[in-house]
């Protein structure tokens, strides 16, 4: 039988009875149809075992996926979630000013939680210094969120004591319950004493900044220069801290490597996607529930007598802080002082560098008077507060009554903030 023939590419081919001849430099290669059957099988074989490793791939990342958000959620601080819809809704329910700040307070506490969580699992997905970026902006995210919203409302009392309670709280109480704790459990803890002093000394530079503001008020008239200065200030404090942030990560990384003997645990993160949707999800609810608190401050103080400057110092940061606390105290009895120190401390320099002049700067957006002049009384306890706190960082090693110290500072201001009274 005749077959056929043809060329392709050069080389020739010949078709007879189903089988392919082909020709090229003088060699006849000879395929038949069970050669061609058999590569369609192996062909066949290896699209089935593609298309199972990828199935597997997906199965192993929604896994992954379902555990890390397990992680997040599976805790007993999430039962306080039940709160968000009864404090997104309060006020459309009528619920008094008392219950509306208590439902939000509430609600707000998981939420700050969830919210660090993802920003650490988006932060593992990135580079050193993006991720220092992202906790200094997802990090403190409540408690811009609420001074924002409080800035817009003119409460600038309020946003003020806020900023400094956030500092107190986590300077004096959520580092001292941390030192407390783990004083129980070790007579003498040491920790890395050099990166706290770095951190200490920004803090330093914080309290500088609002006690000049603060002293240069205090003359007759300045009170438009004082604005312009502490908007002036707080751009320079945003330069320090991006610069703390350089050497911290960058040019210096060495110093605060922790050096804590212990067996690295590996934590399972979120996927980009997954960390990215759940950090807008949860802006948006922080900022509704944030919005009511701020709307009700007013009516709980003139209502139920609860002063602005005692929610402002003491109730507000708590509500920012309460992962942070949990989070710090839990590593220091486990040993791990040294994550408690830089949960506690490195969350202050946050605020005091970054959160600050971002109050500030969204004043000056608003056209709210929002600016560093704090109280005399203020600015006296963040000043001895800073110093108390290098007093006991200095040496490396601490012990069970360095954190009773502090935290008895931090009753101590608690108490006085409840006497203070209004500005007129």
């Amino acid at each position: 039988r005749g077959g056929s023939s043809g060329a392709r590419n050069g080389a020739r081919f010949h078709v007879r009875n189903g089988a392919v001849l082909r020709r090229g430099r003088g060699r006849m290669f000879f395929k038949s149809p069970k050669s061609r059957q058999k590569t369609s099988d192996l062909t066949l074989l290896e699209r089935r075992e593609a298309h199972v490793s990828h199935e597997t791939r997906s199965s192993n990342t929604c896994g992954k996926e379902m555990e890390a958000l397990a992680n997040i959620f599976c805790s007993k601080i999430m039962i306080l979630l039940v709160f968000v819809p009864l404090g997104l809704f309060a006020e459309r329910l009528e619920f008094n000013s008392a219950m509306i700040f208590t439902f939000n307070f509430l609600a707000i506490v998981p939420l700050a939680g969830i919210l660090g969580a993802a920003t650490e699992s988006m932060a593992s997905h990135t580079g050193e210094m993006i991720g220092g970026l992202l906790n200094a902006t997802f990090g403190n995210a409540v408690e811009m969120i609420m001074c924002m919203q409080a800035v817009k409302a003119g409460l600038v009392e309020v946003v003020q004591g806020n900023l400094l309670g956030s500092v107190l709280s986590n300077l004096l109480l959520v580092l001292g319950m941390a030192i407390f704790c783990a004083g129980l459990k070790y007579n003498n803890r040491q920790f890395n004493a050099i990166g706290a002093a770095a951190n200490m000394s920004c803090l330093v530079v914080a309290s500088i900044s609002i006690c000049l503001p603060t002293l240069f008020g205090q003359i007759a008239d300045t009170g438009d220069e004082v604005l312009m200065i502490s908007r002036l200030c707080s751009l320079f404090l945003s330069l320090v801290y991006f610069l703390f942030l350089y050497f911290q990560l960058g040019t210096h990384a060495y110093l605060f490597v922790d050096g804590e003997d212990g067996e690295a645990e590996e934590e399972v993160h979120l996927s980009v996607a997954g960390s990215a949707s759940l950090l807008i999800l949860c802006t948006l609810v922080v900022a509704g529930c944030s919005e009511n608190l701020v709307d009700s401050i007013e009516g709980v103080s003139t209502k139920f007598g609860l002063p602005k400057a005692f929610i402002g110092v003491i109730l507000l940061p708590i509500v920012g802080n309460a992962a942070e606390h949990a989070t710090a105290v839990t590593s220091a009895y486990r040993g791990k002082l040294d994550l408690a120190i830089g949960v506690s401390v490195g969350s202050s320099t946050q605020i005091a560098l970054f959160v600050v002049p971002v109050a500030v700067l969204s004043g000056w957006y608003f056209g709210t008077p929002m600016s560093l002049n704090f109280r005399l009384f203020d600015m006296a306890c963040q000043m001895l507060s800073v110093f108390l706190v290098s007093q006991v960082t200095q040496h490396g090693n601490t012990n069970w009554l360095h954190g009773a110290m502090l935290v008895t500072t931090y009753v101590l201001i608690a108490i006085m903030t409840w006497f203070i009274p209004e500005r007129t």
